[in-house]
């Protein structure tokens, strides 16, 4: 497996992270990791590696997008010194262009996105041994589907971040692809954004299969 000993996991992002996470100060509390992906990838890194002493840190915020990330980056990033970080960012960068149309000024823009983000992963760089990232995701199957093909065009931008910064990339929306071939959406998520215990699953299993996690230890 990629990670080794003694790192220190931090993850990032908006609800999907966030899953009622103990906040602000919650680190070592019960729940500080949520009850989503987060905590799954937690719950094997420690019963399958319990000799590294991997550390997860979650910080995801609900509702959060890109801009908000970059607002509190020092915080909750850099001055964290992770080993390795995880972005998972975008929905609701794309989502408010669709549930809230006239409210523009809540609205992130592709060019946006994907200058943002940049700078994010540029400031980690220097830092960070790793940074994962994840693309957003819509659990609807149909491509044509105005939200879902606004939503690809976001996660083919954290593509070619990765690619061109040399980081690992997760994509989510391919791992929940698969599993719609034989689920409905509404089986994953209700509102085909906020996965149940099976949808957050399905983001651990795509996480851990980035770093190379061991499925038969």
């Amino acid at each position: 497996m990629l990670l080794k000993q003694d790192k220190k996991l931090l993850f990032i992002g908006d609800s999907v992270t966030d899953c009622d996470r103990a906040k602000p100060h919650g680190e070592g509390l019960f729940q500080a990791l949520g009850n989503g992906y987060v905590s799954i990838v937690d719950a094997f890194l420690q019963s399958s590696y319990p000799e590294l002493g991997i550390r997860v840190v979650n910080k995801g915020i609900s509702g959060n997008t890109v801009r908000d990330l970059k607002e509190r980056w020092t915080e909750d990033v850099i001055e964290q010194n992770p080993d390795w970080v995880s972005i998972m960012i975008g929905i609701n960068d794309v989502w408010r262009q669709y549930d809230s149309p006239l409210m523009k000024e809540i609205h992130v823009y592709i060019d946006e996105y994907k200058e943002t983000l940049t700078q994010l992963v540029e400031t980690t760089k220097s830092s960070a041994e790793n940074i994962i990232l994840m693309t957003p995701f819509y659990i609807e199957p149909n491509k044509s589907d105005a939200m879902r093909h606004t939503m690809d065009q976001y996660g083919a931008e954290v593509k070619k971040i990765a690619e061109e910064h040399g980081c690992i990339f997760v994509n989510t929306q391919e791992a929940f692809n698969e599993v719609m071939k034989s689920l409905y959406p509404a089986n994953i998520a209700w509102d085909r954004v906020h996965p149940n215990t099976t949808g957050h699953t399905v983001l651990a299993k795509a996480f851990l299969r980035a770093v190379e996690f061991d499925w038969h230890r």
